[in-house]
């Protein structure tokens, strides 16, 4: 490019890559290359590995149905463990004899403060559960 003082001003930005498309060629590539290669060493886990805070409750009268536990046991201290915040999820399981509840509280719930919150609702039960059971849940 010839300039009517005969003096080479300096280049734009966009006049270096239009007057060297050689060059921005081969800095395209470079930049894609590079780009690709970042992109498949990403560390990116799908499902991360996370603990959700879980307790879980037993509680046991020998020789009662599945049917008694689940009436008579499981359903009082199902009442009492929907009062706890943080509670996301409860599941209960009732067999002969035996009863099984797990509870998992949200992320953020402190695992002592829980566990603290599920002896207390035990014990506000404890009336209400059948006396012939041999141990507290």
């Amino acid at each position: 490019m010839s300039h009517p003082s005969g003096l080479r001003q300096t280049l734009s930005f966009s006049e270096l890559f239009i007057e060297r498309p050689v060059a921005t060629t081969i800095l395209m590539l470079a930049l894609v290359l590079f780009g690709a290669v970042a992109y498949l060493r990403l560390p990116v886990a799908e499902l991360p590995n996370v603990d959700f805070p879980t307790i879980s409750v037993s509680a046991s009268l020998p020789g009662a149905d599945p049917e008694t536990m689940a009436a008579t046991v499981a359903t009082p201290l199902e009442r009492a463990f929907t009062q706890i915040p943080g509670l996301d999820v409860m599941t209960s399981d009732s067999g002969i004899g035996t009863t099984q509840i797990s509870l998992s509280f949200a992320l953020d719930r402190s695992i002592d403060a829980a566990t603290q919150d599920v002896q207390n609702a035990i014990a506000q039960t404890q009336r209400q559960l059948p006396s012939s059971m041999p141990n507290p849940p």
